[in-house]
């Protein structure tokens, strides 16, 4: 009874992998959540809310970079009619900037990752990643909905 319950618990859980690994927005919202925490725990680090981790500064810096390269096949085309995505339809009218934009974010991740290996230095090399993001996403993503519900 045990080993039933089990396997169809590993069936159901590979099943949702395999529909995620298919579905470009679930996998997006992945990747944009991954960047985000990686940035929440270095920008706390810059702040001096929590103490200076170069571990956590490399694994950041490693997801990034990640991301980065697989990010750009994840907007090969836009999503269906009432998506939930806050992806805007500009991306894809103006596909070339956006490109752009993700490789100087690949660029600025790696060009800084080797730079960061001390507080000071984070405090540098920090900033330049976060401000290539966010000049992505001002042009290109929905506002959060009211009420502060991210996707």
């Amino acid at each position: 009874m045990i080993r039933s319950v089990l396997a169809m618990a590993a069936i159901a859980v590979g099943a949702t992998v395999v529909m995620a690994q298919s579905d470009p927005i679930a996998q997006r919202k992945s990747l944009m959540k991954s960047n985000g925490q990686n940035s929440g725990a270095l920008n706390r680090m810059v702040r001096g809310e929590d103490p200076f981790d170069a571990a956590k500064v490399n694994a950041a810096f490693a997801a990034w970079a990640d991301n980065a390269a697989k990010i750009p096949a994840l907007f090969a085309s836009p999503p269906p009619a009432g998506a939930d995505t806050r992806a805007l339809p500009k991306i894809w009218e103006a596909k070339a900037d956006f490109d752009a934009r993700l490789a100087a974010f690949g660029k600025a991740v790696a060009d800084n990752k080797d730079k960061a290996k001390t507080l000071d230095a984070l405090k540098v090399a920090y900033p330049l990643v976060s401000k290539i993001c966010n000049d992505c996403h001002e042009p290109y993503r929905r506002p959060a909905p009211a009420g502060g519900k991210k996707q």
